[in-house]
């Protein structure tokens, strides 16, 4: 079993409360922004969630130099800042250059570190310097075991709350496959693992744009937090097939919490059974 910790202020990782991270997969506008986080706040209160709200300001690792990037770091910080303030909620959002770090925590309580640059060792050490939480993402090139050596960086750069996200594995071209056992691996490392549900349904490449199956986000999901997921990664939109990213794979709010209901009851489960011998 993992020792609990705090990743964001009220949200802790470890303990019987399952935490969500959840949002839109990038800032569209003000408007969007509010209106999801003011849905995800709703939902938070009337089901007891400790629940952190993302977005990111700009998706720099987009398939195509056509698509839609977000706002940009100033505009989007500004956003988000309006989202916490109107909220309440605490904020993660991705950073892609050592650079942006310090301006991204003057607003946000995790910093996330894309999947493509989870071993970019700058990147993690600028993070882990902010004092914010540390969102990783595992890069679909990289095993289970070969995490905690990422983890390392981000610790002993004084990260002391570090999470990864696990969203699978590249299985041939332009497939995902999640091996369940990982989350028992990386908990063998004293490595923290959150699922994420969003990028795991992916196809990614094949073309301008990444496919998606999202009729496996309830399975894979719930299969996650029974392998011993500490959390759950998941993008919400309010109108997903019009989402400007990730629309294949982006869940409608009522679809969401749906899901996260069925997750909490898994939860509960192996937490009343007590620990494995």
């Amino acid at each position: 079993m993992l020792t609990p910790f705090d990743l964001a202020p009220g949200v802790t990782v470890g303990a019987e409360l399952l935490p969500v991270i959840s949002g839109p997969c990038v800032i569209e506008s003000e408007e969007t922004a509010l209106e999801t986080a003011q849905i995800l706040r709703a939902m938070a209160n009337r089901m007891g969630l400790p629940l952190i709200y993302k977005s990111s300001y700009d998706k720099a690792n987009r398939s195509s130099i056509r698509s839609f990037r977000g706002p940009g770091l100033e505009a989007g910080l500004e956003i988000l800042q309006v989202v916490k303030e109107a909220t309440g909620l605490p904020i993660l959002t991705d950073v892609h250059e050592p650079s942006h770090c310090e301006k991204a925590a003057e607003v946000c309580d995790v910093l996330q570190i894309p999947a493509f640059l989870c071993r970019q060792t700058d990147l993690l050490v600028a993070a882990a310097g902010t004092g914010c939480g540390v969102a990783v993402k595992k890069g679909q090139f990289m095993a289970p075991q070969d995490m905690r050596l990422v983890v390392e960086k981000v610790r002993e750069s004084g990260g002391d709350r570090v999470v990864v996200i696990e969203r699978g594995s590249s299985f041939g071209y332009n497939n995902l496959v999640v091996d369940m056992r990982s989350f028992e691996w990386m908990h063998e490392d004293d490595v923290p693992s959150i699922f994420d549900v969003t990028h795991s349904l992916q196809l990614p490449g094949g073309g301008e744009t990444t496919g998606g199956l999202k009729r496996f986000a309830e399975p894979l999901a719930l299969a996650a937090v029974g392998a011993g997921a500490d959390g759950l990664f998941l993008e919400v939109h309010p109108d997903p097939d019009h989402a400007l990213s990730d629309s294949t794979t982006q869940l409608d709010p009522v679809r969401a919490e749906t899901l996260i209901e069925s997750a909490l009851e898994v939860r509960r489960t192996l937490f009343a059974r007590g620990p494995r011998v």
